[in-house]
């Protein structure tokens, strides 16, 4: 069986979860904004109080080594760095009197501290 050139060129995925209302609140602040060559990028890096804390924000880039998943029309990007500790992490957008914002549920959060942005 012959390897075609469509299965050698398809893009990497990634198991981050975009819910349809933080896919929807990614569409609004992008129409705001009047830019439709941005994706939201997801990672982790070095800090916070248990080790590593999210990134999350809008990026035009492409770089090597990430991986993009689509959700209805919203392009999701997570560098390959970043892709084991957010496998399975659901991105919700939260909009109550109490608290708005994005927000992660991450199984493979060990612990986090009590701002909620950091964990190990």
């Amino acid at each position: 069986m012959s390897v075609t050139p469509e299965t050698e060129t398809q893009t990497a995925t990634h198991g981050v979860i975009l819910t349809d209302v933080a896919a929807g609140k990614v569409k609004s602040l992008l129409e705001q904004e009047g830019r439709d060559d941005l994706r939201l990028r997801v990672g982790v890096q070095p800090g916070g109080c248990s080790g590593l804390i999210y990134q999350l924000y809008f990026d035009e880039r492409t770089l090597d080594g990430d991986l993009t998943r689509d959700f209805d029309g919203v392009g999701v990007v997570v560098d390959r760095m970043s892709a084991p500790y957010l496998e399975g992490a659901t991105i919700d957008f939260a909009d109550t009197i109490e608290k708005q914002g994005f927000t992660i549920d991450n199984p493979n959060a060990g612990s986090s501290c009590a701002c909620g942005d950091s964990f190990s």
